[in-house]
């Protein structure tokens, strides 16, 4: 009944009590006390836990299945979602900028970190000079501490070498702008399904022959010089791009 006490005591405050419901919820997902596919308690085991009403508890349930953390089973109750990331087109940036913005948890696992010869798509997208080598760095990166994506980076060496050493846990973007002092300008992306090659399947837990959403990025700096060309390859359960395009 804590959690009881802690809602009462904030009845005071002018935010919604089904928005404190909510959030309390929310956080409880977000920190694996409430896994994904589990159970959440019912209806009225919230109401009792709470101390509020059913159309409280049913506005806070309802929140969070519209933020896509829950969803509903036809006389089952609800139940946690696996998470997805929902990334929305409108601005360059990160996938940790752009998740952090919804209050979901990321993070990167480095895989390595390399100088080397370009693929032949990855030296005309730079615009290298034959010859010229590229810092390479692979990562996974875990939505909510779950493998979502294998995202391999190819960087000019004036702009990948600084890399090397550095906490690459989180978004490489922010570390590009204010460490680096690049100003970031536009980025071209195409999106396109293929198969998962053995190292996709085993970091992102995937069956042989299952697919993967794969994004390619080119990110250019504010003068149009192109710095940072990505493979990023989701889950094709885990990760959606939403693009709004107007006709004028």
């Amino acid at each position: 009944m804590k959690q009881q006490a802690m809602i009462g005591d904030e009845r005071h405050t002018p935010r919604p009590l089904y928005a404190r419901i909510r959030e309390t919820l929310r956080q409880r997902i977000l920190d694996g006390h409430y896994q994904p596919h589990q159970r959440l308690p019912s209806e009225n085991e919230l109401m009792a836990v709470f101390g509020v009403s059913r159309i409280t508890i049913r506005q806070a349930l309802r929140d969070l299945h519209n933020e896509g953390l829950v969803f509903s089973a036809q006389g089952k109750g609800s139940f946690v979602s696996k998470p997805k990331a929902v990334q929305h087109v409108r601005r360059l940036e990160g996938f940790g900028e752009a998740m952090a913005a919804k209050g979901y948890e990321t993070a990167a696992r480095l895989i390595g970190i390399r100088e080397r010869r370009p693929p032949k798509p990855v030296a005309a997208a730079l615009k290298l000079a034959s010859g010229d080598d590229v810092v390479e760095v692979k990562r996974v990166r875990y939505l909510n501490r779950e493998p979502v994506s294998v995202d391999t980076s190819y960087f000019p060496l004036d702009v990948g070498r600084p890399l090397f050493g550095r906490d690459l846990s989180g978004d490489i973007f922010p570390m590009l702008e204010n460490v680096f002092g690049i100003a970031l300008g536009a980025a071209d992306i195409g999106i396109d399904a293929v198969l998962a090659d053995d190292e996709a399947q085993q970091q992102l837990k995937l069956k042989a022959g299952e697919p993967v959403l794969r994004v390619e990025r080119l990110t250019y700096d504010r003068a149009g010089r192109p710095i940072d060309f990505e493979y990023l390859c989701f889950r094709g359960d885990a990760f959606k791009y939403q693009f709004r395009v107007e006709r004028r």
